[in-house]
């Protein structure tokens, strides 16, 4: 549950972007610099979040940051200014940052590593429930209530999810000697482990393909599918919703899919390159067209969604790379490089777009074609530098 709002949070600028630009007067630039506000907060964090997850131990992280998203949700309700929104952004990336790498730190104490890679797919799937609530449930919430009010909803459920799990989640199984009991290292050796995780093998490809692999997906749904929709289509708010849901339900549905492949393939590197390789060629496509038929464009997001969904073997990958007691240093890291590629490439996308003169308010299909190339060659160099990587799939097993 409590994943589910980092998933929401991360996403929820797409699809009400030009409702915030038109209330606020925000041009291109301030909404990829709103969006990615989360991101970098969230990849600042991730480093230290790492040392403290190995030292407090992950339930304790996840209460504290659970406060902080709470706060987050609230901050974004009562914005009134581009500068506001940020400051909320930047608020809910601080309280989101372990809403993942905990729960993953707490399934690699509790189950081997050949379950991993579907338990994450289970994690990201049932945390995909946020993505899709960012969508069409979102746009009619905000349609109907206002988006403030959508928000102070957020933060309900963000308060509730909390207290579930300081009442039912535990770091460790029985009879194993829990965090808070066990012998915890001297700050000197914890941010000594940080530097490790920099030299374990093969750790910059695996970083590099999370840099590039989440900006990928979250540049349609997170920040430029709502605005495509909107300029090129000339959709409202609603349908924009429901074509953006069909992009999340497709890798809600995917992560189910993709969770087991590294045991379909025997490889945790093929599964991953083909997701990615596949995503390449079809947001090219979707640049080289510009505009696709209503029927082309709602397969084309379910696709779309469902390729970009092999994060669970991506994480299980970077996991088999690490000794134990760097897991949740070494996760961290990683995590860095998806919250790092997401804020670079919005920023980078809206700066993009920008350079395309708005004509009424909208932006050319040229715009958006050149943002969408950019970020497929981001993907297309990531893949096949990440087909460098060792793969240790046999060995994990």
């Amino acid at each position: 549950g409590i994943y589910m709002v980092s998933q929401f949070s991360r996403n929820s600028v797409g699809v009400i972007a030009p409702t915030l630009s038109r209330e606020i007067g925000l041009s291109a630039g301030d909404l990829g610099l709103i969006s990615s506000a989360f991101f970098v907060a969230f990849a600042l964090v991730q480093i230290p979040l790492g040392v403290m997850i190995d030292r407090l131990g992950p339930k304790r992280v996840m209460l504290g940051f659970g406060v902080l998203a709470l706060l987050g949700a609230l901050a974004f309700a009562a914005a009134w200014s581009k500068t506001s929104l940020v400051g909320a952004r930047v608020l809910l990336g601080f309280g989101c940052a372990s809403f993942l790498m905990a729960p993953m730190a707490i399934f690699a104490r509790w189950f081997s590593a050949r379950q991993f890679s579907t338990l994450v797919g289970v994690q990201l799937g049932f945390g995909g429930l946020g993505t899709l609530a960012a969508t069409s449930p979102l746009a009619w919430s905000t349609a109907h209530f206002g988006w403030r009010a959508s928000f102070v909803a957020v933060a309900l459920f963000t308060a509730t999810a909390t207290a579930l799990v300081l009442l039912f989640v535990n770091d460790d199984p029985p009879g194993r000697l829990s965090t808070a009991r066990r012998p915890a290292e001297t700050l000197r050796q914890s941010f000594r482990g940080i530097a490790e995780t920099f030299s374990v093998r093969s750790v910059w490809p695996l970083f590099l393909i999370h840099f590039a692999s989440a900006s990928t997906f979250i540049c349609l749904v997170g920040l430029w599918g709502g605005p495509y929709l909107a300029d090129i289509y000339g959709y409202g708010i609603e349908t924009r919703g429901h074509f953006l849901f069909l992009l999340a339900i497709g890798q809600v549905i995917g992560v189910f899919a993709w969770g087991p492949a590294d045991r379909l393939f025997g490889s945790y590197r093929v599964p991953v390159a083909l997701g990615g390789a596949l995503s390449v060629v079809l947001l090219v496509a979707l640049a080289l067209i510009g505009r696709l038929p209503a029927a082309a464009l709602a397969a084309f997001m379910f696709v779309y969604g469902f390729m970009l969904a092999f994060v669970p073997v991506m994480m299980a990958h970077g996991k088999a790379l690490f000794p134990p007691h760097l897991v949740g240093r070494g996760i961290t890291l990683l995590n860095l490089g998806t919250m790092g590629g997401v804020f670079v490439m919005q920023a980078v996308t809206g700066y993009i777009v920008d350079l395309f003169p708005a004509v009424a308010g909208a932006y050319p299909v040229e715009a958006y074609r050149a943002a969408f190339l950019a970020q497929a060659a981001l993907l297309a160099v990531a893949t096949l530098v990440y087909l460098l990587a060792h793969d240790p799939y046999a060995r994990s097993a």
